[in-house]
């Protein structure tokens, strides 16, 4: 209460010069944090808002300065926080961020040979309540008769010029614009434009919007990619949820009433929850399980760079890596299946290493927390775990982005040659990654078609020569 007690928030100058930041990531959380400091002290509260070069060194100037008798902190989202915290002697209190804290699902996974997403997923419907009905003999069943709608969610790109749902700019304000000229100068990608909503106000009506206009959309083509559209159906709820503007039970309750009144249809409303109380919280709570020791996770020996078409500094010809980092680019963000299919398979099939990935996704994504970054990139994009997470690796050829996306159509490369000039990378680095990993991936039972397709090749030294070739123009930024 204002009066009883001062909120301490601290700006570290070293985590700041961490990396090289996207302008809309580091505004996000510096915006959002001004604006919290303002509002704290609307309401009466003493704020000591302060810069300092680390957190830590901020947290021990206030105590000088203060001399509180204790000092309470929710747990922080980051393992190193965390550590820092309690060595620093600050009492946590449980974070309330998320539907299920590390130590529940820690119990949850105590018995468990392997840790599956659907598994916790279904557990987190049941004991959540969330779509699901009485059964009539005490238990739960889910809405629809099944707990996952995942098939019907497939669909190609619609090609019939729909328009899809837009989203409110909020006009930035003073507060805005002083983080803005602050910037540092070495940050990237398009100045913050008030897309990403940096109050709890905002943040609502984002909510609202996506409820309203695109969740009875999201469904069908949620696998989908358009080189025009950055977000179709999607939510562009993470960055939000990431940094405490809402909380996803808030957001659950809010697709399911959906639901329940007719609003959107259950494949869409289930998909989306899904993403929320299954794959979110999921993550999580492998983060938590399974690190520190997760970070340094290789199990492929991947050592390439990030790939200078990723970076910026270097332009590319594959259409699909135009498409997505210009998203990137223009707003800090890609939905899920660019940054799995298009990012995630090209730096899994082209051998790039997994904390170099994972540092550039994280600096670069709005939503890019550790806790977030470290298990999407490492276990489920580059199954760098050797199957922690992923049951096997998301590898493919250009196929699928085919199938998926537009951006075939004005490529320069074909998804259907593995070999010569105009062979799609994608195509031609999947199969390279099949037999560079053949021995690897002997022991997956999911992969032994492939394996064995990749065997039955009759032009796969041919392969392996243009996978040279590509590799090495990746990396120099010419290809």
């Amino acid at each position: 209460m204002p009066g009883q007690c001062r909120v301490l928030l601290v700006e570290s100058d070293a985590l700041i010069a961490s990396r090289t930041w996207h302008r809309q990531r580091l505004h996000l959380v510096l915006s959002a944090m001004m604006h919290f400091v303002a509002e704290l002290r609307d309401e009466g509260f003493e704020v000591d808002h302060r810069q300092s070069a680390t957190l830590r060194q901020g947290l021990r100037d206030h105590l000088d300065e203060f001399g509180p008798r204790r000092v309470v902190a929710m747990e922080p989202t980051s393992w190193d926080a965390r550590l820092m915290l309690e060595r620093e002697g600050v009492e946590l209190v449980r974070n309330d961020q998320f539907m299920c804290h590390y130590d529940d699902f820690a119990e949850w996974a105590a018995d468990r040979k392997r840790l599956t997403m659907e598994d916790f997923y279904r557990w987190q419907r049941q004991r959540l309540g969330v779509l699901v009905d009485d059964d009539g003999r005490g238990g739960r069943v889910p809405v629809g008769g099944q707990w996952n709608f995942d098939h019907d969610n497939r669909e190609p790109p619609p090609r019939d010029g729909r328009a899809w749902p837009s989203i409110e700019r909020f006009e930035l304000d003073d507060i805005d614009r002083a983080v803005v000229d602050r910037l540092p100068p070495t940050t990237f990608g398009a100045v913050p434009d008030g897309t990403w909503p940096v109050t709890r106000a905002q943040a609502l009506i984002r909510l609202g919007e996506f409820v309203d206009l695109g969740l009875a959309l999201f469904g069908p083509h949620e696998d989908a990619m358009l080189a025009a559209e950055w977000k179709l159906a999607h939510s562009a709820l993470s960055s939000s949820m990431n940094i405490g503007l809402l909380h996803p039970g808030e957001i659950v309750e809010a697709a399911e009433s959906a639901f329940r009144r007719g609003a959107a249809p259950l494949n869409s409303v289930e998909g989306f929850i899904r993403q929320v109380i299954g794959w979110r919280e999921y993550v999580w709570g492998v983060y938590w399980l399974w690190m520190p020791e997760y970070r340094g996770a290789n199990a492929l020996g991947a050592t390439r760079p990030v790939p200078p078409a990723f970076t910026g500094a270097a332009d590319t010809d594959m259409a699909c890596v135009v498409s997505v980092v210009g998203h990137v680019h223009d707003h800090g963000y890609a939905h899920h299946i660019e940054r799995l299919m298009v990012l995630g398979n090209l730096a899994l099939t082209a051998g790039v290493d997994p904390a170099a990935m994972t540092d550039w996704m994280r600096a670069s994504f709005v939503d890019g927390a550790e806790w977030v970054m470290l298990p999407n990139v490492i276990g489920m994009a580059l199954f760098a775990d050797g199957g922690m997470m992923a049951t096997k690796p998301y590898a493919s050829g250009g196929a699928y982005i085919n199938k998926m996306s537009d951006s075939c159509r004005t490529c320069r490369f074909d998804p259907k040659q593995r070999v010569g000039p105009n062979a799609c990378p994608f195509t031609t680095l999947y199969w390279d990654f099949l037999a560079r990993n053949a021995e690897a991936l002997a022991g997956n039972h999911r992969m032994a078609r492939p394996l064995a397709a990749m065997r039955a090749l009759s032009n796969l030294p041919a392969v392996g020569g243009r996978a040279i070739e590509i590799l090495d123009r990746l990396d120099r930024g010419e290809l």
